[in-house]
């Protein structure tokens, strides 16, 4: 008996549900006001990078986000660099490295570019964020935009009301 016999006459009578990434904000005051004052240092106007933040909460690709927003792709990586949202780099650890010697002046532009492995685009939004520090404080208002109680998220607050009944060494408790 072969696969299609055994699926003939089967038939699908469920969908299944599109689930995104489940986001809370357990404040009153809307993301682009909390966001306001660190518009100066944002690459866009605070609007934009708080539709860009609700745009990728959901789950979805920096560009499909950045899209959502009215921004670049590379203006969305950006953005989500300076409020402190991790991995938008596109370099590996190594080719971050060569960015930095690069910066220090040790390789010319176009070395670095052929030793980081990178596109010029990728190259050029890894420097970025290499010279850019996130934002002092907006990290905290974007977690906060996304943790139910503003502080812990749900699995961690689970987890600590569980704590006592995991085994685990007492060096790493």
């Amino acid at each position: 008996m072969g696969l299609s016999e055994i699926a003939a006459g089967l038939t699908v009578t469920t969908r299944q549900e599109e689930r995104g990434v489940a986001t809370v904000d357990a404040t009153d005051v809307p993301l682009a006001e909390r966001l306001a004052p660190y518009a100066d240092e944002l690459p866009c106007p605070v609007e934009p990078a708080a539709a860009l933040l609700d745009a990728y909460g959901t789950g979805t690709s920096v560009g499909v986000a950045a899209s959502a927003a009215g921004l670049a792709p590379t203006m969305g990586a950006k953005v989500l660099h300076r409020l402190g949202v991790a991995g938008v780099t596109p370099l590996s650890p190594l080719a971050r490295e060569v960015v930095r010697d690069w910066l220090d002046g040790e390789l010319s532009r176009r070395e670095a570019v052929t030793l980081s492995g990178a596109s010029a685009a990728e190259f050029s939004l890894g420097a970025y964020c290499e010279t850019h520090a996130p934002i002092a404080g907006a990290a905290e208002i974007v977690t906060a935009a996304r943790e139910p109680d503003g502080s812990r998220s749900l699995a961690r607050r689970e987890r600590d009301a569980f704590a006592e009944t995991f085994d685990a060494p007492a060096e790493l408790r």
